[in-house]
């Protein structure tokens, strides 16, 4: 990875906090696609997810203006993101998880030196908890899942990575294809291209049925609060998208770009991260799967695919709530 002045979150990253994953060019995919395929195996990243890029640099710069003590509420991703950035930067971390968390979480949580507390019916009730906790002590900082400036820039070094590593043949990118739970990604992802300078790229925000905030609210045309979270693919589980995602979306509209929601079953979810694994030896969640689903799905391949200009780059955003017993479950509930 180049040291471009263009690039974001080098204190991080020359840290170490978080990883430089591979892009590679997905041979079954671009087949179905018709066209190339690459995958941006955010996977890989220390955490089991994405969630490590902004957190790195949320929680270094927090760092540097001198807090000691990260307090989360996330019983997902980014509470794993942040007990393993914590970790790395000697800085005590707590966290506040629902009583609805898996135990897997809650034991990586604690393999990872955090102070877990287990709290509540939901995660509104652990976030209230995390923010008087935070709240009370000078030396402490809330750290939220995906609703911070800082988050947004860490997550939008994915599209420097994949500018510097996409074939020079390639050209520009056609579209990035991106997960949406409560929007933290994909403001990263529209912060990046951005700034630089990919404003004519397509955007394809997947989802889930029952987990889709950011689909709704793009549909009306204003924010949208579920009612409840209905989908297998927890990690996509905020009420209510971040509105910055919504104008940064519309922005990159009005500058020459493309933003698509696309909402699949969660069938198609599982579907796609069975296929997944059999095609490249990965295992992700179901929050993953809506964005691999829009390559692996017929009708999502036909309706935001087939148009695309260029190359398609899939977020693989990985997540850490899978395993093989967990993926056979889901295949048993969902394909069979």
């Amino acid at each position: 990875m180049s040291s471009d002045a263009s690039c974001v979150a080098q204190t991080a990253r020359e840290k170490g906090l978080f990883r430089a994953t591979p892009l590679i060019r997905s041979i079954p995919l671009s087949r179905l696609a018709k066209k190339d395929v690459y995958l941006k195996l955010d996977a890989l990243q220390a955490s089991g997810s994405f969630k490590d890029r902004g957190m790195a640099h949320l929680c270094s710069t927090l760092l540097d203006q001198g807090v000691k003590q990260l307090v989360s509420s996330s019983g997902g991703n980014a509470g794993l993101a942040v007990a393993t950035i914590g970790k790395e930067l000697q800085m005590e971390v707590s966290v506040i998880v629902p009583k609805t968390t898996k135990s897997l979480v809650v034991e990586k949580l604690k393999s990872l030196r955090a102070d877990v507390t287990i709290h509540g019916e939901n995660w509104n009730e652990a976030d209230k908890l995390a923010r008087q906790r935070a709240e009370s002590d000078k030396s402490s900082a809330y750290i939220s899942p995906y609703d911070n400036p800082l988050l947004w820039t860490g997550h939008s070094s994915v599209v420097d990575e994949v500018i510097e590593e996409m074939p020079e043949k390639e050209g520009s990118i056609g579209a990035v294809v991106v997960s949406v739970g409560g929007g933290g990604l994909i403001c990263g992802v529209l912060e990046g291209l951005e700034r630089r300078g990919l404003v004519h790229t397509t955007v394809i925000a997947s989802e889930t049925e029952g987990a889709d905030s950011f689909g709704q609210a793009w549909k009306n045309g204003s924010l949208v609060t579920l009612p409840a979270i209905t989908s297998i693919a927890t990690s996509l589980g905020a009420l209510q998208v971040t509105p910055v995602a919504t104008e940064r979306a519309q922005r990159h509209i009005t500058q020459g770009g493309s933003v698509e929601s696309a909402v699949c079953t969660d069938a198609e979810a599982v579907n796609a991260c069975v296929k997944f694994a059999q095609d490249h030896r990965l295992l992700v969640e179901p929050a993953c799967g809506a964005a691999l689903a829009v390559a692996y799905t017929e009708r999502l391949r036909e309706r935001y695919l087939s148009e695309i200009d260029g190359p398609v780059v899939l977020e693989v955003c990985g997540g850490s709530g899978v395993n093989i017993d967990l993926m056979m479950q889901w295949k048993k509930d969902f394909l069979e």
